[in-house]
């Protein structure tokens, strides 16, 4: 995939979108929900992709259609989805991973796309942030103004991954090689962010780029 211009982005950007829309990329493990908590603490629209796409799996229509597509076998004793069941079956598979995807995607953009509209009709909100952890696979890149890249060390995304996500360093790596490079999603990226230290340091450059972004 080549680099994405600002300019290139702004035109795939639809003439209603009156706040600016801001991208958080980064690696799993890399803070990317912390930054995004950040960004709303401060007065932006907050779309959670993966808050979105855990209460579609529940939805009738889509949960038959992931249940037909993986098989009986995901579901929980209470008849529910198992996320962690469903992720460990795609993410060892490209494959089963753009199965998902084609099936849960399309209703979460649309989701996304109506809170988008929502947060534009609200004047308290200052932009809209998206956490969308396949941002740039889904193509989502062109409708940003601003990408933030996170950036942190891949020692500490392991050990944040296998405290908060349940899983170790070398399934953190098989996630990734399914994903876009992080090199590339820097690449793309305006401001990039360091998160190897404090949360006051995260907090102080989050601090800085909304100034930047909601002054222009």
């Amino acid at each position: 995939m080549t680099g994405v211009g600002f300019g290139d982005r702004l035109a795939g950007v639809e003439k209603t979108n009156k706040k600016p829309v801001i991208g958080i990329l980064g690696g799993i493990g890399s803070g990317k929900s912390t930054t995004a908590t950040e960004f709303e603490k401060l007065g932006c629209g907050l779309i959670d992709a993966d808050k979105i796409a855990h209460q579609l799996l529940d939805e009738p229509d889509i949960k038959k259609k992931v249940i037909e597509a993986f098989g009986s076998s995901i579901l929980d004793t209470d008849n529910k989805i198992g996320r962690k069941k469903l992720a460990d079956i795609v993410f060892a598979d490209r494959d089963k991973l753009k199965q998902l995807n084609n099936i849960i995607h399309p209703a979460v953009l649309a989701r996304a796309e109506e809170l988008i509209e929502q947060f534009n009709s609200q004047p308290e909100t200052k932009a809209i942030v998206l956490d969308m952890p396949l941002l740039v696979e889904v193509g989502w890149e062109k409708r940003c103004e601003k990408l933030i890249f996170i950036d942190c060390k891949e020692q500490i995304r392991a050990e944040r991954s296998k405290k908060t996500h349940l899983f170790d360093e070398n399934k953190l790596k098989i996630r990734e090689n399914l994903q876009i490079s992080l090199d590339k999603k820097q690449g793309i990226a305006e401001n990039t962010i360091d998160n190897n230290s404090e949360l006051s340091a995260l907090k102080k450059q989050v601090a800085e780029i909304f100034s930047n972004i909601v002054e222009k």
